[in-house]
């Protein structure tokens, strides 16, 4: 894949009217994006269908998690969206159902190991006794026992994690910051060539690219950045 397949621009906005600006604004230097929580609750649902539409690539950051039942009903008709990537938190029951119902689909469907968020302290409150590493790994394993496509996690997990799934699982990374770029809430971080350099598939990258003064000269920067690695 090239650069531009790989990179996704997350569309964390608060309105379907300015997601939309931002995609103008992108132009054909973007193919992928990603839609969360914050844009889903503001009708883009049916904007990532028309953006699906239009020969964009979507990913759909639900980060799915209920009973099988509910969650095989939720991929199904996310896979007749045209959607190209879905998330749902790695617990084996969820992605077993999710993998069963998207079958034949060609909807990707990732396994969110560890939030780019947390770290061990966040862990420890949250009741688990390990580390973001451990933790990442042991549901790696899970995901690829299911026959997930990919799964999400820290670009600082990447390598192992690529040693775990091998070359055709998809790993796709937050918390992507070009150097000199403002971490914010992300506490596991790494710049687009470091990422790629150690086994990620995909990046996504929101804030410093749609909170750009100029999104489509931060977007082609990114790219340079990643085409460089991959030719490296």
């Amino acid at each position: 894949m090239e650069a531009r397949e790989r990179l996704i621009v997350g569309l964390d906005v608060p309105t379907v009217t300015e997601a939309e600006e931002k995609v103008r604004a992108l132009g054909d230097s973007v193919l992928f994006y990603k839609i969360g929580y914050q844009l889903v609750f503001a009708g883009g649902l049916e904007f990532a269908r028309d953006l699906a539409q239009e020969g964009k690539k979507v990913f759909l950051d639900m980060k799915l998690l209920d009973i099988d039942n509910t969650v095989a009903k939720g991929v199904e008709n996310i896979a007749r969206m045209g959607m190209s990537m879905l998330t749902l938190h790695a617990y084996p029951k969820a992605m077993r159902a999710a993998v069963e119902a998207a079958r034949g689909s060609g909807l990707c469907l990732l396994g969110v190991t560890v939030l780019t968020s947390m770290d061990t302290e966040d862990l420890i409150e949250a009741g688990y006794q390990t580390d973001p590493h451990g933790l990442v790994l042991r549901r790696a394993e899970q995901a690829r026992a299911a026959g997930m496509g990919g799964i999400v996690c820290s670009a600082e997990e990447a390598a192992a994690v690529r040693g775990i799934v091998g070359a055709d699982m998809a790993i796709v990374t937050p918390g992507i910051r070009p150097a000199g770029a403002d971490k914010g809430d992300q506490k596991r971080v790494m710049t687009p060539a470091q990422a790629l350099k150690a086994g990620s598939s995909h990046l996504v990258v929101a804030r410093p690219i749609v909170k750009a003064d100029d999104p489509r000269a931060a977007a082609e920067a990114i790219l340079a950045e990643m085409a460089g690695a991959l030719t490296a």
